[in-house]
């Protein structure tokens, strides 16, 4: 599978904020969400070629105990289509005791994956580019899947407060989610942009009991790349 980059960092976002942990990013994503802050990883042809033993073979070279499969969109491969090696990579991870962590859109759900906590950010009519691309819609069935398969997490990424209507909406069609589970994220892709939105994401948490999901990576790094 293209592997775009792995490096070890702070998880920077949603329950384990703060967690030392290995990410490897996978080459590729079909969206284009217009405030994306990985867009080098688009391309399903940029960085090399790995087979699944050879990434866990320089996953294991940190002291880490939880891994971060992400993009782009770890999921799906260049044809929309499972990315071929995913599931035996999250078995050879879990394997060696590692705690595995998929962030993903929720667009597709993968059967079999050996997988910790699903973190899953569907996306908002604010992540839809101007351009002829567009987002799809966000699909129940797939969600509930995911969250009659493993523990997960729903981060929403807020650009202003007329969001909250959308989440409130994507949740109501939904089995019943904690609200500790719902994280409201700031749209961010620099340390400016996040300290000016994340009193407004704050606040629109303190109303609903919905939980602040911090990017710490960008506070302590900015718009670093491997961070």
């Amino acid at each position: 599978m293209r592997v775009l980059e792995i490096f070890h960092s702070l998880q920077g976002e949603g329950l384990l904020v703060g967690v030392p942990s290995a990410f490897v990013r996978l080459a590729g994503c079909p969206f284009r969400c217009r405030w994306c802050d990985t867009v080098y990883a688009w391309d399903y042809s940029a960085g090399e070629e790995l087979d699944p033993a050879e990434i866990v073979e320089r996953v294991t070279q940190w002291p880490c105990r939880h891994v971060v499969v992400t993009g782009g969109e770890p999921l799906a491969g260049s044809g929309l289509g499972v990315r071929p090696g995913l599931v035996e990579l999250t078995h050879r991870l879990h394997g060696l005791g590692r705690h595995v962590t998929i962030e993903t859109t929720g667009a597709l759900f993968v059967p079999d994956l050996a997988c910790d906590l699903a973190s899953i950010s569907p996306k908002l009519r604010n992540s839809t580019s101007m351009a002829a691309h567009q987002m799809p819609g966000v699909d129940v069935d797939v969600l509930c899947r995911w969250m009659a398969a493993h523990p997960y997490q729903f981060k929403f990424v807020i650009e202003s407060p007329g969001d909250l209507d959308e989440v409130r909406e994507v949740l109501r069609r939904l089995p019943v989610v904690e609200p500790d589970r719902v994280l409201l994220m700031p749209q961010a892709r620099t340390r400016e942009e996040l300290q000016t939105r994340s009193p407004m994401v704050a606040d629109l948490c303190l109303q609903t009991g919905f939980r602040f999901c911090e990017r710490l990576h960008i506070f302590l790094w900015d718009s670093e790349r491997g961070r």
